[in-house]
């Protein structure tokens, strides 16, 4: 059975949501501190969001030192699945493994809502089970969610296809190009900003929409055994 470790931050709310998460796609679901210097032998990490440690610095930016994501960023770049979801997301851009940053909404108010996305890509190690150009409905919940970048990487993330979700129908949060998740260039990592921790379970979400994310990690590291 794949072991998917989810990391727990200072004032993490949302690791348990996605330990169940890993739980109802079938894998076994690993606890993992962020003051540990050891992923426990798990193959993908859930970087959760849910948590303003740090934020009064930067978005991310404190979570990024925790002594267990130099372990993560170790595994990442040799192959690693790792999903970074809201907070999560802030901290790959901190952790220069995903390119940009996020910033404060541009309506200056935290939001939350049940988004409709588009999937842009099936091509990473999170998404094999959509379909691109697929609509669906994932819970989302920000202050500071806005996806920047330079004009250059913008353009290096859309030709290379590297873009993973796009806002749907509205812009929530002013992201640039409505960009709602990205990839690296092996699609291993994904940074998201809606939380498809909260979409596995009809009695807490409008949707089973986030099922197949996880479902997809499954699938991609059967292949790799």
């Amino acid at each position: 059975m794949a072991k998917i470790g989810v990391v727990t931050f200072p004032g993490s709310l949302d690791d348990h949501d996605a330990l169940r998460a890993v739980r109802v796609a079938g894998a076994e679901a690993v606890p993992l501190w962020h003051g540990s210097d050891s992923l426990d032998g798990v193959d993908a990490v859930i970087l959760p969001g849910g948590f303003s440690y740090g934020d009064y610095l930067r978005c991310g930016a404190i979570a990024r030192f925790a002594p267990v994501m130099d372990e993560v960023i170790r595994g990442a770049e040799a192959g690693m699945p790792v999903l970074g979801i809201c907070n999560g997301f802030q901290i790959l851009c901190e952790a220069h493994l995903l390119p940009g940053a996020l910033i404060r909404n541009d309506v200056r108010t935290f939001v939350c809502c049940d988004q409709k996305l588009t999937v842009e890509s099936s091509a990473t190690a999170w998404t094999s089970q959509l379909q691109a150009g697929q609509q669906i409905e994932i819970v989302l919940k920000n202050g500071e969610g806005g996806f920047v970048a330079d004009a250059d990487t913008l353009a290096r993330l859309e030709g290379e296809g590297r873009v993973v979700f796009r806002y749907a129908g509205s812009n929530p949060n002013g992201s640039m190009n409505d960009i709602a998740g990205i990839a690296n260039e092996r699609g291993n990592v994904v940074g998201m900003m809606p939380h498809p921790e909260h979409n596995v379970d009809a009695l807490t979400g409008p949707t089973l929409d986030g099922r197949p994310i996880f479902a997809s990690v499954l699938d991609f590291l059967s292949t790799r055994v």
